[in-house]
């Protein structure tokens, strides 16, 4: 007995005096503090004269996202594809001519980076179109190893399976019609090719440093059963996270963004595939509407479901979406309020290019092709004239309405040229804002709480380490009194201050 008793004794003598293991430390959020600017680089700058946007272009402009206050760009996809968009890969390796080379591409990480602006590539490659090496090989040889690269439908038959949204081709708008299938993403040898295919572009040379690199990807489709079919399931699991893990262990500062398929809340992707953020597309949509009650909910749930060191993006248009300056209703105040809560709310703004513009466009269900897509993805508007150097109007194609009936028109007041030296104009105010959301930690980084409102008015509190702000939206079509709990103060944003005009959004730092 008296053994035992030494024994427990000496058992919790040693254990007293073994370190408790540290519980592991909250993931650090790698896109606090950012503000990412979305290129569809087509359409962005064109460098050269083939009226196609380039790499090169969009290093020419890093001094206007500089100033714009972008501190990450993010591009639709770089590899070559016989879609205008990039998407659907006829190889993923290289880089689409049209866009320029690797070293266009080595130039304009180096130069971004000596700027403190972070790159982000976007990546779909769930799917492969005809003409990709995998799709040739296979075809010329069933007994080449890529045959388990691709999945099928009927394999001896040369049949393969189909693509995203049941589609076995692709009509586009270079009149070019190509098969496309899936990605065997669950073969091993596929994801050990996926595993070094992304190691090679965060670490170009493979020296483990990482300046040369880009800083994260999107995830475009990403989904935990591909395309709800049962043939590629537990993705997030299997397939995202693996690979998330072995890049992170390289890099831990890199991003992932990932589009959830459904385009809700997202928090599965967040919790299970460990992506670093997602799209807040509920907010999208409440800031579409003008909704205060919509907004507060979004608002509410979106904090709930986000997890600490992870992110949301926040955004009012995309690249698949029709353009808010186009929706009913709009009007100047109203676009200054879309921007103010995306840079105001928590989460990390993500700006489509021309946002800032006011740049005009609406999906066209009139066409079947990705043409339909075309007038929200129209040529920057660097100048007031489309006849000045550096436009990207490589859809020019009279006769058709995406180009007959184009938004974008000379002398129309939606340019840089037009915009850039005027204090009211919309450009200015995202300039203002992203000043503002970096001089103000409650901004980057504080906790953040929905108030009790008046109807059609939303109030936000930002709170970091003592410092308080409290964001408040009017919402309605009539002028609106400042809330008592914002203070005396003026409107950070403007200056101005007691009433709050239609649609007007600002933000107050009240007294403790």
């Amino acid at each position: 007995m008296k053994r035992a008793s030494a024994a427990l004794a000496a058992a919790i003598a040693l254990l007293a005096a073994t370190p408790a293991a540290a519980a592991p430390a909250p993931q650090r959020d790698v896109l606090e503090g950012e503000v990412v600017y979305h290129i569809f680089q087509r359409s962005f700058r064109d460098s050269n004269g083939d009226g196609h946007g380039d790499l090169e272009g969009v290093r020419q402009s890093l001094l206007y996202l500089e100033k714009l206050g972008v501190t990450a760009i993010m591009m639709t996809p770089l590899y070559p594809s016989r879609t205008y968009h990039n998407y659907f890969a006829t190889d993923f390796e290289g880089i689409d001519p049209r866009y320029g080379t690797r070293a266009d591409l080595q130039r304009l990480i180096a130069d971004a980076h000596a700027r403190g602006i972070k790159v982000i590539l976007d990546m779909e490659f769930q799917y492969l179109a005809e003409g990709h090496p995998w799709w040739i090989a296979t075809m010329k040889d069933r007994s080449s190893p890529y045959n388990d690269w691709m999945l099928w439908d009927d394999r001896a038959a040369g049949i393969a399976e189909e693509g995203p949204f049941g589609l076995r081709e692709i009509a586009n708008f270079n009149r070019d019609t190509h098969g496309v299938t899936t990605v065997a993403m669950k073969h091993p040898d596929v994801r050990a090719y996926f595993d070094r295919y992304l190691m090679g572009w965060v670490d170009p040379n493979g020296d483990g440093k990482f300046d040369d690199g880009v800083d994260g990807f999107r995830l475009d489709h990403m989904m935990d059963d591909l395309d709800s079919k049962g043939l590629l399931t537990d993705l997030f699991v299997d397939f995202w996270n693996p690979a998330f893990a072995k890049l992170r262990a390289a890099n831990p500062d890199l991003a992932f963004l990932a589009e959830q398929y459904d385009w809700k809340y997202g928090e599965d992707y967040l919790a299970r595939a460990d992506v670093s953020a997602v799209f807040a597309f509920p907010i999208h949509d409440a800031i579409r509407k003008f909704d205060a009650a919509a907004l507060a909910e979004a608002i509410t749930r979106t904090g709930a479901i986000t997890p600490a060191g992870k992110t949301q993006m926040i955004f009012a248009e995309n690249h698949d979406v029709s353009r808010i300056a186009s929706d009913p209703g709009i009007s100047p105040e109203r676009l200054r309020t879309a921007a103010s809560l995306m840079f105001l709310l928590r989460g990390t703004p993500i700006v489509y290019y021309g946002q800032e513009l006011g740049m005009r466009g609406a999906t066209d269900a009139g066409y079947i092709t990705d043409e339909h897509h075309i007038p929200v993805r129209e040529a920057f508007k660097w100048s007031a004239t489309d006849a000045a150097p550096g436009q990207a109007l490589w859809y020019k194609r009279p006769g058709e309405r995406y180009w007959d009936q184009r938004y974008a028109r000379d002398q129309d007041g939606v340019s840089v040229e037009e915009e850039d030296g005027n204090p009211a104009s919309l450009l200015n105010h995202y300039r203002r804002l992203a000043a503002l959301r970096a001089a103000h930690p409650a901004l980057l980084k504080g906790t953040q709480r929905v108030l009790e409102a008046p109807a059609e008015m939303l109030l936000v509190e930002r709170v970091f380490q003592g410092g308080r702000l409290v964001i408040v939206a009017n919402l309605t079509n009539a002028p609106a009194e400042v809330p008592e709990l914002a203070g005396d103060g003026p409107d950070l944003i403007s200056g101005e201050r007691k009433t709050l005009r239609p649609w007007q959004t600002a933000l107050y730092r009240p007294a403790r």
